[in-house]
């Protein structure tokens, strides 16, 4: 199967590498660190080390989930001084100390767990999303620190910039993007966990040296605090102004909005007019993606054969301008 490497965090990427690990071995999943709340937030602030719940649930997408130590990975302690924490995240804080670095101690995990494909830190280093927030009522933007307290505003995003504002993306990072001959950007929350991903130094400059193709995949549901009312191409807008246009060459998006009680507080996100500029500068791949269980959600089985028909599509007809695989 097809070098396949997808960017962004820890609840929409899982779908992806779900739906592509039966097509293809070659996976590569780069993880936004920029995460500040829950056990990862707590594990961050007390002893340092890169959050690790992302991580987690990336190398649980790409394992076994019958498996009795996927569950082991998963289990959370409810109760007592462990309480909110994650076994998986323990382990990987644990593991990190003893290898020297939470790379290797993802790659030691990957073993154990038996996992086809890796998952990456997007950078080694400690960084820190802010946001500036337009807040009804208030004349200036208002700066808010912390990727988990950005949604809690109840604004409107204007930016995300990280602190510090260049920092190195990890070099296996970096290789496995010029390597890789289909590049998944989403879907996941586009200002905390895809933004702080594309934004560490050299992932986007690596990206477009990429001769891969190129694909951005939207959200099905906006988020509160973040998206509310976004539009498909509201999102691909908040894309280019913070990271340029031009960056992948085709949206892949949900068209399907199923009215189960299940999703009674989903806000599906919507198409824009066909006239939205966007639309021109873009290749849309309209399809069902909407889980049924949980609307909210990208049916991942649907999304990782629309993710390879895009792929073997742009292959065949090795469209311009930097879509022709190697």
């Amino acid at each position: 199967g097809p070098k396949v490497v997808a960017i962004g965090g820890g609840t929409g990427l899982p779908s992806v590498l779900r739906g592509l690990k039966a097509h293809t071995s070659h996976i590569t999943a780069i993880v936004t660190v920029a995460d500040d709340g829950g056990s990862s937030g707590k594990l961050r602030r007390e002893l340092g080390v890169l959050p690790p719940g992302d991580l987690r649930n990336n190398i649980m997408a790409l394992a076994n989930d019958e498996d009795l130590m996927a569950q082991l990975f998963q289990y959370r302690f409810a109760n007592g001084g462990l309480e909110g924490h994650n076994f998986g995240n323990l382990f990987l804080t644990a593991l990190a100390s003893i290898t020297g670095s939470m790379d290797k101690a993802l790659a030691e995990t990957g073993r154990v767990l038996a996992i086809e494909g890796c998952v990456l830190p997007a950078t080694l280093h400690n960084v820190t999303l802010v946001a500036e927030v337009w807040v009804q009522g208030e004349e200036q933007a208002r700066r808010i620190t912390g990727e988990s307290h950005i949604p809690e505003a109840g604004g409107k995003i204007k930016r995300v910039f990280l602190q510090p504002d260049r920092v190195p993306a990890s070099p296996d990072a970096i290789r496995a993007i010029l390597d890789a001959d289909l590049i998944v950007i989403g879907p996941g929350s586009l200002f905390t966990s895809i933004l702080p991903t594309l934004l560490i130094g050299g992932i986007i400059e690596a990206i477009q040296a990429s001769s891969a193709v190129k694909v951005y995949v939207c959200n099905v549901a906006t988020q509160p605090g973040e998206t509310d009312g976004f539009t498909v191409a509201d999102h691909v807008s908040v894309l280019e102004q913070h990271i340029g246009r031009g960056v992948f060459q085709t949206v892949v998006a949900n068209n399907s909005y199923p009215s189960r009680n299940k999703g009674e507080n989903t806000r599906y996100v919507l198409p824009s007019t066909d006239h939205d500029p966007v639309h021109q500068r873009y290749r849309f791949h309209w399809t069902e993606l909407a889980d049924l269980e949980r609307p909210w959600r990208h049916d991942a089985t649907r999304l990782g054969q629309s993710l390879l028909s895009v792929y073997h599509q742009a292959v065949q007809t090795a469209l311009p301008p930097d879509t022709v695989s190697r």
